[in-house]
Protein backbone atom coordinates (compact mmCIF):
# COMPACT_ATOMS: atom_id res chain seq x y z
CA UNK A 1 0.00 0.00 0.00
CA UNK A 2 1.24 3.66 -0.92
CA UNK A 3 -0.25 6.70 0.83
CA UNK A 4 1.26 10.18 -0.20
CA UNK A 5 0.08 12.85 2.61
CA UNK A 6 0.83 16.37 1.15
CA UNK A 7 1.82 19.40 3.73
CA UNK A 8 4.50 19.92 6.05
CA UNK A 9 4.98 17.12 8.78
CA UNK A 10 4.68 18.03 12.00
CA UNK A 11 5.32 15.96 15.27
CA UNK A 12 2.92 15.21 18.07
CA UNK A 13 5.28 16.19 20.78
CA UNK A 14 6.66 19.72 19.66
CA UNK A 15 4.45 22.49 21.43
CA UNK A 16 2.03 20.39 22.93
CA UNK A 17 -0.66 22.08 25.19
CA UNK A 18 -1.58 21.85 28.49
CA UNK A 19 -5.67 22.05 28.80
CA UNK A 20 -7.94 22.06 31.46
CA UNK A 21 -11.11 19.65 31.44
CA UNK A 22 -13.61 21.18 34.01
CA UNK A 23 -15.62 18.85 36.05
CA UNK A 24 -18.15 20.74 37.56
CA UNK A 25 -18.81 23.13 40.44
CA UNK A 26 -15.31 25.09 40.25
CA UNK A 27 -13.10 21.93 39.82
CA UNK A 28 -10.66 21.26 36.58
CA UNK A 29 -8.13 18.37 35.87
CA UNK A 30 -5.46 19.31 33.56
CA UNK A 31 -4.26 17.38 30.84
CA UNK A 32 -1.85 17.25 27.71
CA UNK A 33 -2.73 17.86 24.22
CA UNK A 34 -1.38 18.44 20.35
CA UNK A 35 0.06 21.56 19.55
CA UNK A 36 -2.49 23.07 17.56
CA UNK A 37 -0.62 22.52 14.34
CA UNK A 38 -0.45 19.21 14.80
CA UNK A 39 -4.17 18.96 14.97
CA UNK A 40 -4.49 21.02 11.86
CA UNK A 41 -1.97 18.50 10.12
CA UNK A 42 -3.60 15.38 11.44
CA UNK A 43 -7.53 16.68 10.38
CA UNK A 44 -5.69 17.57 7.25
CA UNK A 45 -3.98 13.88 6.91
CA UNK A 46 -7.37 12.45 7.20
CA UNK A 47 -9.15 14.10 4.55
CA UNK A 48 -6.30 12.56 2.16
CA UNK A 49 -6.31 9.18 3.23
CA UNK A 50 -8.68 6.61 1.62
CA UNK A 51 -9.70 4.00 4.10
CA UNK A 52 -9.18 0.30 3.30
CA UNK A 53 -12.21 -1.81 3.28
CA UNK A 54 -10.70 -3.28 6.76
CA UNK A 55 -7.42 -1.99 9.36
CA UNK A 56 -4.10 -3.57 8.44
CA UNK A 57 -3.35 -6.32 10.98
CA UNK A 58 -0.54 -8.16 9.86
CA UNK A 59 2.99 -7.61 10.56
CA UNK A 60 4.68 -4.80 7.90
CA UNK A 61 7.27 -2.46 7.65
CA UNK A 62 6.42 1.18 7.23
CA UNK A 63 8.63 2.90 5.38
CA UNK A 64 8.51 6.74 5.20
CA UNK A 65 10.12 9.05 3.91
CA UNK A 66 9.67 12.53 5.18
CA UNK A 67 9.83 16.02 2.69
CA UNK A 68 10.53 18.97 4.92
CA UNK A 69 9.56 22.45 3.97
CA UNK A 70 13.10 23.70 5.93
CA UNK A 71 16.27 22.13 6.69
CA UNK A 72 15.69 22.45 10.47
CA UNK A 73 16.72 19.47 12.40
CA UNK A 74 13.29 17.02 13.24
CA UNK A 75 13.21 13.88 15.12
CA UNK A 76 12.55 10.93 12.61
CA UNK A 77 11.51 9.35 15.69
CA UNK A 78 8.74 11.86 16.36
CA UNK A 79 7.87 12.03 13.14
CA UNK A 80 7.07 8.39 12.75
CA UNK A 81 5.13 8.21 16.00
CA UNK A 82 2.70 10.90 14.74
CA UNK A 83 2.43 9.06 11.44
CA UNK A 84 1.49 5.77 13.20
CA UNK A 85 -0.83 7.54 15.16
CA UNK A 86 -2.50 9.61 12.46
CA UNK A 87 -2.67 5.82 10.16
CA UNK A 88 -4.62 4.43 13.44
CA UNK A 89 -7.05 7.07 13.06
CA UNK A 90 -7.86 6.92 9.58
CA UNK A 91 -8.40 2.69 10.45
CA UNK A 92 -5.25 2.19 8.16
CA UNK A 93 -3.83 0.29 11.06
CA UNK A 94 -5.87 -1.90 13.42
CA UNK A 95 -3.03 -0.28 15.87
CA UNK A 96 0.64 1.11 16.11
CA UNK A 97 2.54 -1.70 18.26
CA UNK A 98 5.29 -3.88 17.45
CA UNK A 99 2.88 -6.77 16.58
CA UNK A 100 2.35 -4.88 13.69
CA UNK A 101 3.91 -1.79 12.94
CA UNK A 102 7.45 -4.34 13.08
CA UNK A 103 9.99 -2.33 11.23
CA UNK A 104 10.45 1.30 9.85
CA UNK A 105 13.21 -0.16 7.66
CA UNK A 106 14.19 2.57 4.63
CA UNK A 107 12.79 5.67 6.78
CA UNK A 108 14.08 8.75 6.43
CA UNK A 109 14.10 12.67 6.81
CA UNK A 110 14.73 15.01 2.89
CA UNK A 111 14.25 18.59 2.16
CA UNK A 112 11.72 20.08 -0.87
CA UNK A 113 11.12 23.93 -0.10
CA UNK A 114 8.14 23.51 -2.67
CA UNK A 115 6.28 20.36 -2.15
CA UNK A 116 6.77 19.21 1.08
CA UNK A 117 4.67 15.58 1.86
CA UNK A 118 5.34 12.35 3.53
CA UNK A 119 5.47 9.29 1.42
CA UNK A 120 4.45 5.93 3.44
CA UNK A 121 4.90 2.44 1.87
CA UNK A 122 3.20 -0.41 3.30
CA UNK A 123 4.53 -3.56 2.90
CA UNK A 124 3.67 -6.98 4.44
CA UNK A 125 6.82 -8.91 6.19
CA UNK A 126 7.09 -12.64 6.35
CA UNK A 127 6.53 -14.09 9.59
CA UNK A 128 8.76 -14.24 12.60
CA UNK A 129 11.21 -16.75 12.62
CA UNK A 130 10.86 -18.33 16.79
Amino acid sequence: MRIVLLGNPITKKNSQRILYKFLGRGRKTPFIAPSKAFVDYQESCLLQIKRPPSPISARVNMRCIYYMKTKHKVDLGNLLAATCDILVKAKVLEDDNCKIVAAHDGSRVRYDKIFPRVEIEITEMEDEIP
